[in-house]
């Protein structure tokens, strides 16, 4: 499964990139304003303590004097309590800034990830958007919150530095000075190395999430299969690569910290040759050697943390192109404004406009193929048929034919891109998906159950459904069976994604989940397929009366949905071969007929259902 995130870095910041962020941090602008604000002001004092050190060495160790001892002492102890709580107050408002940035971006990839079609799951893995949802928000919250306010701080302290040491001896402040070019031209070497080391690590990191996430939710397949050594293989290959990265980003770093350091050594030794002169003349007294000593070490922290401030700016730009591309994914099945006005969407429904539905279906000169296929690779060609209002319609045709891609296009989790289908004699896309899904029950062949009990997966469609509705729903479903041999019945917790049930009783669940909502229309994929014979029986029983009335759709699987329908269509060759009940196909003695034929034995050979069906 790839990817459609584009994983190669910026070389360059971009500014119109982080404008797109720019309706995370609107709602923080208020906050934001504080953090810069005391940061400005912890950044002035910070600045001006070193002058402290000058005006005790001068007053009290020179002369080995003790007068005015205690005022100094009171007023720098305020300096320290003004810092303290300056830093407290930043970290408050940075780790609420931090939070709702977060809570705001993963809201929002949410929320956009319900509207998506289902070809962009298709063609995306799970690992990759969990990354962009998870890791990338708080890599992005957390620049803006920490990162970007000690930046800011860095740099009002460096500036604050140059200004008092320029007033006091620019001499000095200019051999300081000095070592800058130097300390920059190590830095654009380095930079960009450690850069692409770090965006290696990201990749590899990636791949590592994506690699954790498929052997975790392809466990049983792989204990089936055997092939735990081949996972390991694989996987030991994916975190070589993480290995590789990391150790070229650690040799990088291990020489270049050290030339930090011996360039920051340099300019400090400078300073005590210039300024140890100076004060034998006379021209610079101690208090002021000890404040510029000070600063020249205090220098080296922001000039360094803003050469590294650059690096942090790229790999965020990076999270932030693959948020923002996950939130300008195209929701290629959409209402226009007018019906979403009308009908409303999953976020602000509006059941009161919705039109009653019959279940007449109709499908006019359909065709369709899917994104990235080719130009005359179609699907499903020139697709016409008419359906009553409570027909039920089986679905055959040899595996790829195009039969869940038919009800798919039924259930409007795809389009057409030729044709129309009507639904009660109107086009679909003028009624709303939200009107079309709320009247739609679709019962997948491998379901899927949310955490919690098994009362809340079959109320799951309809909450407020009542008593009756729901005991009607769990008789005809047989997971009233199910409840009583289940301890806790109806409150017993079916695990995640339905773990502590069978794929039958998983199976069950689903199918009275659909009957609860009572919709119009059904949809069955194949959903006896992973049911037992004498469970098949049961059911196929109780959802013939369920379904009694209504216009469904099965994709069949074993003979008795095929012979009890009332229409089958069998689709070949991108297109409906063959349409009518049961008998009338028989007696054609065509491709259907063959097929049956070719199924009954494998029913009475194997007492399974055919897989081509």
């Amino acid at each position: 499964m790839g990817d459609i995130f584009d994983e190669s870095a910026s070389r360059k910041i971009d500014f119109k990139i982080w404008a797109k962020i720019a309706p995370f941090l609107k709602p923080q602008s208020k906050r934001i304003a504080v953090v810069a604000l005391l940061m400005l002001l912890s950044a002035a004092v910070d600045a001006v303590v070193p002058l402290f050190t000058r005006y005790a060495v001068n007053n009290f160790v020179m002369p080995k004097s003790a007068a005015g001892l205690l005022p100094f002492t009171l007023i720098y102890l305020s300096v320290i309590l003004f810092q303290a709580l300056t830093t407290l107050f930043f970290s408050r408002q940075s780790m609420i800034i931090e939070m709702k940035m977060g809570k705001h971006m993963k809201e929002r990839c949410f929320t956009h990830l319900q509207k998506l079609p289902l070809s962009f799951y298709n063609t995306t893995s799970v690992g990759y958007i969990l990354a962009r949802v998870m890791s990338d928000t708080n890599s992005i919250s957390g620049m803006i919150a920490w990162v970007g306010a000690m930046f800011f701080w860095h740099l009002c302290y460096l500036i604050g530095m140059f200004a008092i040491m320029l007033s006091v001896n620019a001499k000095l402040a200019l051999i300081v000075l000095a070592v800058i070019p130097v300390f920059i031209l190590v830095t654009l070497i380095f930079q960009p190395k450690l850069l692409n080391a770090n965006h290696a690590m990201r990749k590899a990191n990636s791949a590592i999430t994506s690699s954790f996430n498929e052997n975790i939710t392809g466990a049983k397949t792989s204990k089936t299969l055997v092939i735990e050594d081949k996972n390991i293989t694989e996987f030991a290959g994916v975190t070589s690569g993480m290995y590789s990265a990391s150790l070229r980003e650690a040799r990088l770093r291990s020489f270049f910290l050290p030339l930090i350091t011996f360039v920051g050594a340099t300019a400090l030794a400078a300073v005590l040759y210039y300024s140890g002169a100076a004060v034998l003349t006379g021209a610079l007294d101690f208090g002021m050697l000890s404040a510029f000593i000070a600063y020249t070490v205090a220098i080296l922290d922001p000039i360094s943390h803003l050469a590294r401030f650059i690096s942090e700016v790229m790999a965020a730009q990076v999270n932030i192109e693959r948020v923002t591309s996950l939130l300008s994914q195209p929701c290629t099945v959409t209402d226009t404004p007018g019906v979403e006005s009308e009908y409303g969407d999953v976020f602000d429904p509006k059941p009161e406009n919705f039109p009653p539905l019959i279940g007449e279906i109709e499908f006019k000169d359909v065709w369709f193929r899917y994104k990235d296929a080719g130009e005359d690779d179609y699907v499903l060609k020139n697709i016409n048929i008419k359906i009553p209002a409570g027909c039920s319609v089986a679905l055959v045709g040899e595996t790829g034919a195009g039969k869940s891609t038919f009800v798919n296009l039924l259930c409007r989790f795809f389009e057409p891109e030729r044709g129309s289908i009507l639904i009660d004699g109107v086009d679909y896309r003028t009624r709303g998906i939200l009107w079309l899904h709320s009247n739609l029950g679709y019962v997948q062949q491998s379901p899927h159950l949310f955490s919690g009990s098994l009362r809340d997966n079959l109320l799951y469609g309809k909450p407020d459904a009542s008593a009756p509705e729901f005991e009607r729903a769990a008789r005809l479903s047989r997971t009233d069976i199910l409840a009583k041999k289940l301890e806790g019945g109806y409150a017993a917790d079916v695990g995640e994604g339905g773990d502590k049930l069978s794929t039958g009783e998983k199976q069950l669940v689903s199918i009275g989940r659909a009957i609860i909502a009572d919709p119009p229309i059904f949809v069955l994929d194949e959903a006896t397929s992973s049911v037992d014979t004498e469970t098949e029986r049961l059911i196929q029983d109780a959802i013939s009366d369920a379904l009694s009335g209504r216009t469904s759709f099965i994709i069949a699987h074993r003979l008795s949905t095929v012979r009890n329908a009332d229409l089958i269509l069998l689709i070949d060759g991108h297109g409906i071969a063959e349409t009518g009940s049961h008998d009338e196909l028989m007696a054609k003695n065509g491709k259907y007929s063959r097929l049956y034929k070719a199924m009954s034995i494998k029913d009475e050979s194997e007492h399974e259902g055919f897989s081509a069906f």
